[in-house]
């Protein structure tokens, strides 16, 4: 009885702190003011939370589950429109001659940023690994980590036998309207590919039968505006969205696991704060404001941070690309999409390299061998294009790097108990790195708007 008093009383103060952000909403502070203000509140309140049920551990995790039907439940709505959002607006891009004959260069310019990056960002992991020391045998390993290991080992044997040719050849969309479920690991890319297709046909058509092809424009901008008003309404609830998560990430954080390898956990983030101190060099190289980016990619990124989920950041990821950044709509839509799996910085690029250099001693390898420094930066780069193939995500890209490296595959469950922690910072770091390569694409094509870039950050939603 008394535990359900306590659910409920959590469940109050939860509801009280989502109404207090709507107010917000009703005075019509901007966009980034409510995101920030309910990721801080979500940390306080996950700490109280923290703190309140450290010995009642069944209160929290009830009440937990229903904070999740805001946070999850935000996240599976984002998730609804991806593809639709990816389909229609790469599609109208094509009708409104946005994306035409400069596609191939344009693709081939985001793909080849996205690996660029990711080679700096395993560069970076095997510096950060070898100035902090880090090895496999500093790290215990019990039930937990000996389970992770016997499952990633499963995993691999489902993929070891598929070439990198076959990884290739899933991206494809064999059948568009099993890729539009988003039955398979590489469905988002698929869409994309076959939005581009329909996209050149279209042109075709609009060439021999001008009447046919103007009928079409009109169905699909009319699609494409109702796609981008569900896209409004569903961002809307960000803050809420944001705050749910945060509180659950801060409420269910094993801190005993933190302290105990906060080595780690320390030498992740200064990896991943410098890659992302990267994005920022490249943009001013290319002679942009690199703090008028941070400004304007910071809501997007700190829901990245708080949602673990790329796929599920991508429809903010391209409204701000276009909206505040200045991107074209087609660019934006290429470089999220090609981003979701192909050449993440942070899981694909900084921890695989810095897992590798911590497992080498523990099979003789020696970590400062240039030969095998050089092998890894490479296996990395070209793995993060393969990881499209096998389904994304820092585990797949942790099992390719270490099979192609001839590591012992288990060992990439070694961090499972601090995995939450760092993934969020990895998954932040994938995002800017796609909405950078959308950034540098757009201005090395001259196809950048200085003007939005440079102009005040938009209220927003």
């Amino acid at each position: 009885m008394l535990n359900s008093l306590f659910i409920i009383l959590n469940i109050v103060l939860f509801l009280l702190i989502i109404c207090g952000l709507y107010f917000m909403q009703r005075k019509h502070l901007s966009f980034s003011k409510r995101v920030f203000t309910a990721l801080g509140i979500g940390i306080v309140f996950g700490f109280v939370l923290q703190f309140a049920y450290a010995s009642d551990r069944d209160t929290l995790s009830a009440s937990i589950d229903w904070f999740d039907i805001v946070g999850s439940g935000y996240v599976k709505l984002l998730q609804m429109i991806v593809i639709p959002l990816i389909f229609i607006s790469i599609l109208v891009t094509f009708t409104k001659l946005k994306l035409s004959s400069n596609t191939g260069k344009i693709a081939g310019l985001i793909i080849g940023i996205l690996i660029g990056t990711t080679a700096i960002a395993a560069t970076i992991g095997i510096v950060t690994a070898l100035g902090f020391d880090l090895k496999a045998v500093q790290i215990e390993q019990g039930d937990a980590e000996l389970s992770r290991a016997n499952e990633i080992e499963g995993k691999f044997d489902e993929i070891k036998d598929q070439s990198f040719p076959q990884k290739i050849l899933e991206l494809l969309p064999a059948n568009p309207f099993l890729d539009f479920t988003g039955a398979r690991p590489t469905s988002t890319i698929a869409v994309v590919i076959f939005a581009a297709i329909l996209g050149i046909a279209y042109l075709g058509v609009k060439r021999k039968n001008p009447e046919q092809a103007d009928l079409f424009a009109k169905i699909a901008e009319a699609f494409h505006a109702v796609v981008m008003r569900m896209v409004t309404l569903v961002l809307r609830l960000t803050p809420y969205g944001v705050f749910a998560m945060m509180t659950k990430a801060v409420a269910t954080t094993d801190v005993d696991s933190v302290l105990k390898l906060g080595k780690f956990v320390i030498a992740s983030y200064v990896a991943l704060l410098a890659m992302f101190a990267v994005h920022l060099v490249l943009l001013a190289i290319s002679g942009l404001n690199p703090l008028i980016y941070v400004k304007k990619a910071l809501p997007t990124l700190s829901f990245a941070f708080t949602s673990r989920s790329s796929a599920g950041t991508l429809p903010l990821n391209i409204q701000t690309q276009t909206n505040q950044l200045g991107v074209s709509e087609g660019i934006a839509n290429l470089s999220g999409s090609f981003g979701v799996s192909i050449g993440q910085n942070g899981c694909a690029g900084i921890y695989p390299a810095m897992l590798a250099v911590m497992i080498a001693p523990t099979v003789g390898v020696n970590p400062l061998d240039p030969v095998f420094i050089f092998t890894l930066i490479l296996t990395v780069a070209i793995s993060s294009l393969g990881v499209a193939g096998v389904g994304g995500g820092a585990t797949f890209a942790a099992i390719l790097v270490l099979s192609a490296m001839n590591l012992p595959i288990g060992l990439a469950g070694l961090l499972i108990s601090i995995e939450p922690l760092i993934d969020m910072g990895r998954t932040a770091v994938n995002v800017s790195g796609s909405m950078t390569a959308g950034v540098l694409t757009s201005r090395i094509t001259k196809e950048l708007d200085a003007d939005v870039y440079k102009a005040k950050l938009e209220a927003g939603y």
